[in-house]
């Protein structure tokens, strides 16, 4: 019943003394995820639909609905984002999956050439979790060389769709990456031990993502998202004044890019400027920053990052084996 593995306890009522730049009280990570062409698809030649969506009668042939709906982000959200953040001058991360890369390398180029991260999100959009270690390295080689071969840069973040492996983390450290994304336990970063070696974490959010448009209807409208979103920033604004906090907004294509929920991302996007708190950033640079910044350089190479507390009511500190 104990699963030395999962950490509960995290920073506690401690944190590190990392500040972002310019003393921003929170680091704000939009992440546009770019999965057009790495869903499922009988057209394609998979044996399965993708069965994620706002159309929920997964069917056993082709069906060139849902690969529409999916078409949508490439053909049209992607347009609307990439112009609305350019008039914002704001930067995100674009997660791509390796096979959408190959198959449309000029949204890659176009989101590189605009000064977004292009990150990894696997070479399909599906989960990692029953993928034995070969077809893992594998999936991760080939989204490597499909980004690198369209951008001319390797990606350094990571994030699997649903559950990754046992094996995701050790395998994305040999191949060179800086951080990962598959986790959902923190509104801060982190480091964990991996195979004797730290590794940073850049927790991601589901309940600031777009997602909730199609798979549980708690948004309606774009103003619902906009209000929640702002909401959490605001919170994490308050609590940013003495802790360092991150909020993942997460976007996709196809679903943030319709026309009736696009103004939420410029409503959001003027409450965190005018705001004066927040420092939007890519998760490649708020990594380097907090890899540059870390005491661990110090006493966090071995573990997860120790609580700054000499609380005897507190329980003792037990090491990540993640």
């Amino acid at each position: 019943m104990n699963n030395p593995a999962r950490d509960l306890f995290g920073y506690g009522p401690g944190w590190p003394d990392i500040a972002w730049p310019d003393r921003r009280r929170v680091a704000v990570s939009f992440v546009v995820n770019f999965e057009e062409g790495g869903e499922f698809s009988m057209n394609d030649g998979d044996p399965v639909n993708e069965g994620v969506y706002e159309v929920t009668d997964r069917l056993d042939v082709p069906d060139n609905c849902i690969d529409s709906h999916f078409e949508f982000g490439t053909r049209v959200g992607w347009w609307r984002l990439a112009r609305l953040f350019a008039a914002h001058g704001a930067h995100f991360t674009l997660s791509a999956c390796g096979r959408a890369v190959e198959r449309t390398p000029w949204l890659a180029q176009h989101a590189h050439a605009q000064g977004h991260e292009v990150s990894a999100h696997g070479w399909r959009w599906q989960s990692g979790a029953r993928l034995d270690e070969s077809s893992e390295r594998d999936a991760i080689a080939r989204t490597v060389r499909a980004i690198e071969q369209a951008t001319g840069q390797r990606p350094v973040g990571w994030h699997t769709r649903s559950a990754s492996s046992p094996n995701t983390r050790r395998l994305l450290m040999q191949a060179g990456f800086l951080y990962d994304s598959d986790a959902y336990n923190d509104d801060t970063p982190y480091f964990v031990n991996v195979a004797g070696q730290r590794h940073l974490v850049l927790p991601y959010a589901f309940d600031t993502n777009d997602m909730h448009f199609q798979q549980t209807h708690r948004f309606a409208t774009g103003r619902d998202f906009a209000t929640y979103v702002c909401d959490a920033f605001d919170w994490l604004a308050r609590e940013g004044e003495t802790q360092p906090r991150m909020l993942s907004i997460g976007l996709h294509l196809r679903m943030i890019g319709r026309a009736g929920r696009m103004g939420a991302i410029d409503t959001i996007l003027q409450h965190l400027q005018r705001s004066g708190h927040a420092w939007i950033a890519t998760r490649e640079q708020i990594a380097r920053w907090w890899l540059s910044q870390s005491p661990g350089a110090q006493a966090m190479a071995s573990s997860t990052a120790q609580p700054l507390h000499n609380d005897p009511c507190l329980p003792p500190r037990t090491p990540s084996t993640t």
